[in-house]
């Protein structure tokens, strides 16, 4: 089994097939970390690893520790507290009875268990009998009365280990959990670069790299959702890491609200890195008995490279996080109706998209906003989820019976925990919507934020959405949140609970996809936040699938799906072709084709040979699914890192067949192009399906593809260049 234990050491070894995880607890009854990294066969002498240097006399002489080089100050804790001579930032901080924050857990027990334990009311990874192993540690604080439960999953398979923590009251007193992380992970140096995933609405997920300081830095979302701006993904990366080697330690919180991913480098030049819910505007009192569980985080270790990295995080959701059965199910190939009639439609107009749809071989139209209340526009409605019968003349029923009877399936929009002011719900519960008292409501976008926390609000809107969809052939749902939150209050939470709001919110968002999920299981789930605003692994355990961005820009769109390839694999990406005049059809396909692949536009605004283009790209919709969906993305040159191109591969797990894809961003600066590709056989012989010509792996990674421009259209601005190899 993965997890070993020795009794006369007191140490845990956790092993996954290429790494290792190595924690003890000393006399004092301290949880130290000593090592993480490439797979260890002995934990011999590990023990020492601890030592950091004598501490220096402004630090407080531990009372547990007979030892003169031990401070908390300076050794590597598991789990780290506030107040009691660790001055670092801490995973856990805690205020009792007396006022006071100081927190001090030691060791009471463990327990190991096989398999993976729920998270209530938390997406979290899975696993059968026999995948996965866990490691539950008992700590206490005996002045508080509080037990913190540290738990590691390790998945043996998979270079992949999840943790959380559970905090119980089993004092006499309530307690305010004003700090409350998921885990720590500390680094023997500070030789690593931060790789991080920044941007903003319509400019999401853009890699940075840079190098750790001396100091506090981070990320972190206050919007109330994880937001454009920061995705809750970090690798620290050795300086010498590429894409294809080196050491990474990848971090992803599985968590869709407020996150911090915190790190500090102390003055010995090592790093303390913590994940979990962002302790700004966070506190939870707990009163004696009650518990409190974070969400989860995930740790991977790689030793080769950022690209290892990423493969098995995709790998690993796909297999242990992503539940729907439409994870490895073949999926839809749909046309969503916003970008074509915004709210300009009827049931005549869908129904001719329809047809025309299913003359290009599209499988399912999607209606999206406008299609409930009184929705005209952006002003109104939002929160009455009631067919609209003036636009939809025959109702809902009757316009999915005729989409249906040509053969087309059938979506909907909708956006659960938004209200507009100008809405009867608005109108029957004012006090629904999220204000705090004495205050004006900051609108955006004309909508409030519907209070997620409260049960008759979530009980309102699935009810709603439930006679909805329980009376139509309804057989996806695009699922949207257009605002982040301000004015953050709750009319049903006494002062003493208002800190516990955000996560209030979260548990109620999850609560509430999980009532409609577990409802109507078969129904294909897409997540959306003005695109990619929630784009994080708590969102991929209820959808298998993530509007990555409401930029469809083909060149945009590289630098957005490049970075969350980081994380998430490609099947979750929801990726579109659109009318976007900057590139061609075939770009625009090849570019789509990376993600889950559908179509934005009007149908009825195409040529004759556009209509002709799309034909072909259904096609190879169906052709390429299984390796776009379940092959090994190989990411060859970053958009941020080359001015003039961006290209990638998907590879089959039995290196039989790969796609590659080039996208010229701008006209290249040398006529004489070389692609080195990547996780091919070098062993096997290929054939490029569209010349013939055969090439063995080794020539086509080591030697390369030759990409020369014959004509100058080849290399042109938003020109691309694909290529299927089959191997013989």
């Amino acid at each position: 089994m993965p997890i070993f234990y020795n009794e006369n050491t007191r140490i845990f070894k956790l092993d996954t097939k290429s790494s290792t995880y190595v924690l003890q607890v000393n006399e004092g009854g301290y949880l130290i970390h000593l090592y993480y990294g490439r797979k260890l066969p002995s934990t011999q002498g590990v023990e020492k690893l601890w030592f950091r240097g004598k501490y220096d006399s402004l630090s407080a002489q531990n009372p547990y520790v007979d030892d003169p080089y031990f401070s908390l100050d300076i050794v590597p804790l598991e789990y780290p507290c506030a107040g009691a001579g660790d001055l670092r930032i801490a995973a856990l901080q805690v205020q009792g009875a007396a006022g006071d924050a100081v927190t001090d857990l030691h060791y009471v027990g463990h327990r190991i268990s096989g398999g993976k334990p729920g998270l209530p009311g938390l997406p979290a990874t899975f696993a059968k009998e026999g995948e996965a192993e866990t490691l539950e540690i008992e700590l206490e604080d005996k002045v508080t009365g509080v037990h913190a439960f540290v738990l590691y999953t390790v998945f043996e398979n998979y270079s992949a280990m999840a943790r959380s923590v559970r905090v119980e009251n089993k004092g006499q007193s309530a307690v305010d959990l004003e700090r409350v992380y998921s885990a720590c992970l500390e680094l023997p140096g500070m030789g690593f670069d931060c790789v991080h995933l920044h941007g903003r609405w319509a400019k999401e997920n853009t890699v940075t790299r840079h190098a750790l300081q001396y100091g506090m830095q981070g990320i972190q979302s206050k919007r109330g959702m994880t937001g454009p701006n920061h995705n809750p993904f970090m690798a620290l990366a050795k300086k010498d890491c590429t894409e294809e080697s080196g050491e990474v330690y990848g971090l992803n919180l599985v968590y869709s609200g407020n996150f911090a991913i915190d790190m500090e480098v102390d003055d010995r030049g090592t790093t303390r890195v913590l994940a979990g819910i962002n302790p700004a505007e966070f506190r939870w009192h707990l009163e004696p008995g009650e518990a409190f569980t974070t969400p989860e985080a995930v740790m991977v270790y790689s030793d080769a490279g950022l690209g290892e990295m990423s493969r098995t995080f995709h790998k690993f959701y796909m297999d242990h996080l992503m539940r729907s059965e439409w994870t490895k199910k073949k999926r839809p190939l749909l046309i969503n109706s916003w970008e074509a009639a915004y709210f300009d439609f009827d049931d005549e107009k869908l129904v001719e998209f329809a047809k025309a749809a299913k003359e290009l071989g599209i499988e399912m139209l999607v209606m999206d906003d406008g299609w409930f209340g009184d929705r005209h526009d952006d002003l109104q409605a939002l929160g009455d989820w009631y067919v609209n019968e003036e636009k939809l003349k025959g109702g809902l029923a009757h316009l999915i019976e005729r989409v249906n009877a040509l053969g087309v399936k059938f979506g909907i929009w909708y956006e659960p925990e938004m209200i507009n002011p100008d809405s009867d719900l608005y109108r029957a519960h004012p006090d629904w919507a999220v204000c705090a008292p004495g205050r004006e409501k900051s609108l955006s976008r004309y909508q409030c934020v519907l209070d997620m926390t409260r049960q008759d609000v979530r009980d309102n809107i699935f009810q709603q959405m439930f006679d909805v969809i329980s009376k139509n052939n309804i057989e996806y749902i695009k699922w949207d949140c257009n605002r982040h939150i301000s004015e953050a209050f709750s009319a049903q939470l006494p002062p003493e609970r208002q800190g516990e709001f955000f996560h209030r919110y979260v548990l109620g968002v999850y609560d509430l996809m999980d009532r409609i999920t577990t409802a109507f299981p078969h129904i294909l789930l897409e997540n959306c936040s003005s695109g990619g605003g929630r784009f994080d692994a708590g969102m991929l355990y209820y959808s298998p699938q993530i509007w990555a961005s409401d930029n469809t820009d083909p060149i945009e769109r590289l630098t957005i799906q490049f970075g969350a390839s980081m994380c998430y694999p490609a099947s979750s990406m929801g990726a579109h072709v659109s009318a976007c005049s900057r590139t061609d059809i075939h770009t625009r396909a090849a570019v789509a084709m990376w993600g889950t692949f559908g179509y934005e536009l009007d149908p009825y605004e195409m040529t004759d040979e556009e209509k002709e283009a799309v034909k072909a790209q259904v096609a190879d919709y169906h052709k390429y699914y299984d390796l776009t969906h379940y092959g090994d993305l190989y990411r060859l040159t970053a958009p941020t890192d080359d001015p003039f191109q961006c290209d990638w591969m998907f590879v089959s797990p039995n290196k039989g067949e790969a796609l590659y894809t080039r996208v010229i961003m701008r006209k290249p600066d040398k006529p004489y192009q070389v692609a080195h590709l990547r996780g091919l056989d070098p062993d096997r012989l290929y054939r490029d399906e569209e010349t013939g010509e055969v090439y063995s792996g080794a020539v086509l990674m080591y030697g390369g593809l030759d990409l020369s421009a014959r004509t100058w259209d080849e290399q042109k601005d938003g020109a691309c260049v694909v290529k299927h190899f089959i191997a013989q």
